[in-house]
């Protein structure tokens, strides 16, 4: 059995292939139970969240992602996303590979919010602006750079210190970013706009935004949880990783839900029928468009078998 660290599985997932992959499983017969979410209380510190995600694809391949989400971990300088990815036949059961989970997750994570975008996003977009400053901010600028002719990234954090440390961590990957300090007047410049955050509070709101923008909404993985105000769900046509999912999990969807702001008919579509060309995506230059991720067992599946595949030489086979 293979087993790949956080470097291996980094390198085992370009983003270009990734995205494409991800797409390729949407439109097949991947079987995706509903997940296991469990709080677990940590004494003192903020509750931390256990996921057990399943997917296979009959006959082919099957795994299970198990991580853990410890918000409080920043404090110990340890990542606040811990896991590991099971990988199997599917058609022996013989395990195949140990994929290292939370670099799974953040790539995986970062190629769906570009693969929605690449329906959702206008053609010529070139400002990107990332709300957050944690691991997942650096994936979303290189994955939403592969589709989209990106040309300057804004960035947005709490805490100025930590977002100049991202921006020479971009600058590494020749990535210019410049740091902002009012979120208001940058939201107005940007043609996407990535959040990725742990608010509980929206951050984004509505009347900031400009017309022909896309809100892509990464964070918020409660239902407790959100980065938008009711105003910019209000505002947008709105599109999802899987109904499923959002209706339970994604605070943006499902506050403005209870609050009768939205009815579920205002989800357009899901990245499926994205995929599947059942719905066209963006239907005007103007139109502001909005995609909640909470994730998908399908997308891990799918990186999986894609670092699977590198590691063991057999990819593009």
């Amino acid at each position: 059995m293979l087993v790949m660290d956080e470097e291996q599985t980094r390198a085992a997932l370009p983003f270009p292939e990734l995205i494409d992959a991800i797409a390729k499983m949407f439109a097949s017969e991947c079987v995706m139970p509903v997940r296991h979410h469990h709080d677990m209380e940590v004494p003192g510190e903020a509750h931390a969240v256990m996921l057990l995600m399943p997917a296979w694809v009959p006959g082919e391949y099957a795994g299970v992602k198990i991580l853990n989400l410890f918000p409080d971990n920043h404090s110990r300088s340890l990542p606040s996303i811990i896991g590991r990815y099971l990988l199997s036949s599917g058609k022996t059961g013989e395990m195949l590979a140990m994929v290292e989970g939370g670099e799974l997750t953040a790539r995986r994570t970062a190629a769906a919010s570009a693969l929605a975008a690449k329906y959702l996003a206008r053609d010529n977009a070139e400002t990107m602006l990332m709300v957050g400053t944690g691991r997942l901010s650096l994936n979303l600028m290189q994955a939403h750079a592969v589709n989209r002719p990106l040309k300057r990234f804004l960035l947005w954090g709490r805490d100025a210190a930590k977002a100049q440390a991202m921006a020479e961590e971009a600058k590494a990957l020749g990535i210019t970013v410049s740091v902002v300090t009012d979120l208001a007047a940058a939201c107005a410049e940007a043609d996407i706009i990535s959040c990725a955050t742990l608010s509980s509070e929206p951050l984004i709101r509505g009347e900031w935004l400009k017309p022909g923008v896309h809100l892509d909404l990464v964070g918020a993985y409660k239902p407790t949880m959100r980065e938008s105000d009711d105003e910019a769900v209000r505002r947008a046509s709105i599109f999802v990783d899987t109904r499923a999912g959002a209706l339970k999990e994604g605070g943006d969807i499902v506050m403005p839900l209870q609050a009768g702001i939205i009815s579920k008919d205002a989800i357009k579509a899901e990245l499926a029928e994205l995929v599947a060309g059942s719905h066209r995506g963006r239907a005007s230059a103007d139109e502001i468009t909005l995609f909640k991720s909470v994730g998908a067992a399908l997308e891990d599946l799918a990186g999986a078998i894609l670092a699977y595949q590198h590691a063991s030489g057999q990819a593009g086979a």
